[in-house]
């Protein structure tokens, strides 16, 4: 009988993905062709491993495929295959969550809909930089800097600059990542990340995690007065000045106060130390200047790296259609009188002096007594 029931639940499984696929696919790709752009068997291939990973979420949290928003999967899909992010790869590139959203108009009731949001995670920073850095030819193997190890960094003089020096330990916990990178003309660069520098990381996220925190002010945030809205803005304010004043990453996830808007993958100590170096890895890749090549590419990039291009997104989406525009009243302008033209002024002149006119002396010949001579 279970076996019975597993079987049903994999052929529901499978027939979702199957009838995703078969809806999606060919939509990606007639998308792509029609803006000029290429649609390869690898793009293909992300595009069919990012769909997998989506219904397998959504089939795990218990949501119909009916429930996500068709234009919010077929924008993500198109970001995959433009960016050709490979869910499936070990580590995964890119991964994805359920949030809902609210999409009415402020102040009207709330319209929660389920949309699928995409971030990039992993290999995927140094994947787009292997392929669209700017120049970069091969990313080398990274190096894991522990605190015993002994490690000289690179030296500048002038244009020329001395390779750093690494000999490993093994012993301590990893304090920076340097990664070489040959770039086309033969010159390699060492690009390093301090583990002090995910204290910033670390900082954007407990950011991130209070975006929709009311600390007990107001039950909703989209409901909230502006009195409210102040007084959630000021406690915010409060725990951002904490974590400034921790400073350090060890501090900041120590702090009992900060564990509810820290995520388990920072403050579990089985996933706490890879995080850690995920985010000094990414601190690198990220940064490396990438050219694209092509407009829609690099606007997909943005809308996923881009943290202020988020910000500015959900700025928009919260205060849309907040205040009704009321456009000024035009000042009266007092009507003055046209300035007289050259022609007025002769006029005029004439109508003041009016000028006899003359008689004209009539030739002989009209006359008439010489007409009846």
């Amino acid at each position: 009988m279970a076996e019975t029931k597993n079987a049903v639940a994999t052929q529901t499984y499978s027939t979702g993905l199957d009838k995703q696929i078969s809806a999606f696919l060919p939509m990606i790709e007639n998308q792509l062709k029609a803006e000029g752009e290429s649609f390869d068997d690898y793009a293909r291939y992300c595009v069919v491993a990012a769909m997998g990973a989506i219904v397998s979420m959504t089939h795990n949290a218990g949501i119909e495929p009916k429930d996500i928003s068709g234009n919010n999967l077929n924008t993500l899909l198109l970001l995959v295959a433009r960016l050709k992010l490979n869910a499936n790869a070990v580590p995964s590139e890119c991964y994805f969550q359920v949030r809902n959203i609210n999409v009415a108009k402020k102040g009207a009731t709330p319209i929660w809909e389920k949309q699928i949001e995409m971030n990039i995670e992993g290999d995927g920073y140094e994947s787009l930089a292997a392929r669209y850095g700017r120049n970069v030819k091969r990313i080398y193997p990274y190096w894991l800097v522990r605190e015993g190890d002994t490690y000289i960094p690179p030296k500048h003089k002038g244009i020329e600059v001395t390779p750093p020096e690494w000999e490993e330990s093994g012993v301590g916990k990893v304090i920076r990542v340097v990664y070489p990178i040959e770039y086309n003309d033969g010159h390699i660069e060492y690009h390093v990340s301090e583990r002090a520098d995910v204290a910033r990381n670390l900082a954007a996220h407990i950011n991130n995690n209070m975006q929709n925190e009311t600390f007990g002010i107001c039950a909703d945030r989209y409901k909230a007065t502006d009195k409210q809205k102040q007084e959630i803005a000021e406690k915010k304010q409060q725990i951002m000045d904490k974590v400034k004043e921790l400073g350090t990453v060890e501090a900041i996830l120590a702090c009992e106060e900060l564990k509810p808007w820290i995520s388990p993958s920072y403050s579990e100590f089985q996933s706490q130390e890879s995080m850690i170096i995920r985010k000094m890895r990414n601190n690198i890749t990220r940064k490396i200047p990438k050219d694209f090549g092509n407009a829609n590419i690099a606007h997909a990039y943005k809308m996923i790296d881009d943290a202020i291009y988020r910000e500015v997104q959900e700025e928009i989406e919260e205060n849309a259609n907040t205040e009704d525009f009321i456009p000024e009243q035009p000042q009266q302008i007092e009507e003055k009188p046209a300035p007289p033209t050259m022609a007025d002024v002769t006029a005029g002149k004439k109508e003041k002096d009016p000028v006899p006119a003359k008689e004209r002396p009539i030739p002989d010949f009209m006359k008439q007594e010489t007409m009846n001579q």
